[in-house]
């Protein structure tokens, strides 16, 4: 054995030994805590046989279930909220590290996977938590951040078919992480983000205190309600104003196949899709498929939600948007409930219960890289022809354009930390699936999805380019090492969440977990980072 092997072996060995004695001295902390509300079974380390079957269960993208980042080294599922305040002080005192976990959602894993290989973590997964509390008199809903948007959609609808909340369209999303990173949804155009919608919040800090809006201050009430909760502490609970929707909404999603049409579509759709009626949300998604005779070919679908019945809707598309070819035998009127689950893409006449699964649909457990963009002007046809013989090029490109415009040019970009209001006509969305296994496999799929991004560079926001938070994207920049500087964060926080408000989530970082606590890759950095001590803090504002 070589002298250099003998001294990695040994490095190995001393850190190993150092993190199993931080875990152990943790476990024994925490059991001592808890002795109100047992931690027994709740708590799942790697010799558990259960370990693996907790941890695979909520990682929704499989590009991570074998990735070579480093991996938790217990799991702890609380039931009970003092299980979180005694994890997080006996975390401090033990030199433990923190992931929190609510749908698995995350995009790049950063809730169940660390790039610090000698801090020893553990996931707090919050799926016990996950009551939901619909007051139809009051019009709100208390929601557990561990109940998935499915949950909550079927606990509106048992009490009311003319309330809803403007949410994802995925029902196996959390709400948790979906409310941390803004909440977007196919009500946005008459509502709003998720998070407009929030009165109050319940958020454990970095000192274990339970806290609600009015203890907490506006200003954290304000970052975590888009900037990223997992920066400031641990969400319990959200308080949400529920919407009123009409009794029946309508759906249609067309397909065209024919690059002539979809140009003419696409180029009308930039024109109009965020001036049309608040009511209705069109989406325009592009796919490359192969033709019958085996030749590559653009398809378009817009998947569309209108909250009114058929007849207006049929009105309102012949006098705006004739182009898109739109006839009454394409719609179908329904419950707003029920057409959360045929967005989703579940048939018409699927059972509600299917909401309350908390399993993916098989077609959608596949690895994936998504990214995003903000579109500020139309797209011309020149352009669009452009893109569609990008997408040819390449691997397995889909791209999603989600119409903005209506209540989101009404509010503030410093209402809520996302900034992305007045001003865009539409959110981008890159992804791209793939079924082959292997590294190299994986590695060329990403390099498409970055190449189909590069090409749009022309067509999309700049200075800074901008991303959606909720989307989040590694390849905009990541802070390592659990320093979480200032100016690395500034790399990717300005895309997020654009100069103004990324500064202010720094401020409120700052003051609420002053030794960053609470990071990850991606997260919120404080500003002692870079001005060094409190001095320089209170000097620089």
């Amino acid at each position: 054995m070589t002298f250099s092997i003998l001294v990695f072996l040994l490095l190995f060995i001393s850190i190993k030994c150092s993190a199993d004695h931080v875990t152990d001295s943790f476990i024994n902390c925490l059991t001592i805590r808890s002795r109100n509300f047992p931690i027994t079974g709740i708590v799942y380390a790697p010799n558990n046989s259960s370990f693996s079957s907790v941890y695979h269960a909520y990682i929704r993208n499989p590009r991570f279930n074998n990735s070579t980042r480093a991996k938790p080294s217990l799991i702890i599922t609380p039931t009970h909220v003092s299980h979180i305040q005694n994890a997080i002080v006996c975390a401090k005192k033990h030199g433990m590290q923190m992931r929190t976990r609510c749908g698995g959602h995350d995009y790049e894993g950063l809730s169940y996977l660390s790039f610090e290989d000698t801090t020893p973590f553990f996931i707090l997964d919050m799926f016990n938590l996950r009551s939901i509390d619909i007051n139809i008199e009051q019009e709100t809903a208390l929601v557990q951040t561990g109940a998935t948007l499915g949950e909550v959609y079927y606990r509106i609808a048992e009490k009311s078919n003319t309330h809803g909340l403007p949410a994802g369209v995925c029902p196996t999303v959390a709400i948790g992480g979906h409310c941390s990173g803004a909440g977007y949804g196919n009500m946005i155009r008459k509502f709003g983000l998720t998070v407009d919608l929030i009165q109050d919040a319940e958020l454990i800090d970095v000192n274990g205190r339970l806290l609600d809006r009015e203890s907490m201050g506006e200003e954290l009430f304000w970052a975590i309600t888009g900037g990223g909760g997992a920066s400031f502490g641990v969400i319990i609970s959200f308080l949400f104003k529920l919407v009123r929707v009409p009794p029946q909404v309508t759906f249609f999603n067309l397909e065209r196949t024919s690059e002539d049409d979809i140009l003419n579509i696409a180029n009308n759709w930039f024109q109009v899709a965020n001036k049309l009626d608040n009511n209705l949300f069109i989406r325009m998604t592009f796919n490359v498929i192969n033709n019958i005779e085996g030749i590559k070919t653009v398809r378009a679908t817009f998947p569309s939600l209108f909250l009114g019945n058929t007849s207006t809707l049929m009105s309102l598309m012949n006098k705006c948007f004739p182009e898109l070819g739109l006839q009454d035998s394409d719609c179908v009127e329904m419950s707003w409930v029920e057409s959360t689950l045929v967005y989703a893409g579940f048939p018409v006449g699927t059972s509600l219960d299917a909401l309350l699964s908390r399993s993916q649909q098989s077609e959608r457990d596949r690895p994936f890289k998504i990214k995003s963009d903000f579109l500020k002007s139309p797209i011309s046809k020149h352009g669009m022809e452009s893109i569609f013989n990008k997408m040819k090029e390449l691997k397995n490109q889909m791209i999603t354009f989600n119409p903005l415009g209506g209540r989101m040019n009404e509010i503030s970009e410093f209402a809520k930390p996302y900034p992305h209001r007045a001003g865009n006509l539409a959110k981008i969305e890159y992804e791209t699936y793939w079924n082959d296994t292997g590294t190299e496999a994986e590695n060329q799929y990403l390099e498409s999805t970055r190449l189909m991004y590069e090409h749009m560079t022309p067509y999309v926001s700049e200075n800074p380019r901008e991303a959606f938070f909720n989307y989040r994207d590694l390849d905009l920049g990541v802070n390592y090492n659990g320093e979480n500087s200032y100016e690395e964060g500034k790399v990717y926080g300005v895309r997020y969440w654009k100069e103004v408000n990324f500064n202010r989530l720094v401020m409120v970082k700052s003051v609420v977990d002053p030794h960053n606590f609470f990071r990850n890759e991606q997260g919120i950095p404080t500003i002692w980072s870079k001005f060094q001590d409190s001095a320089s803090f209170s000097n620089h504002g």
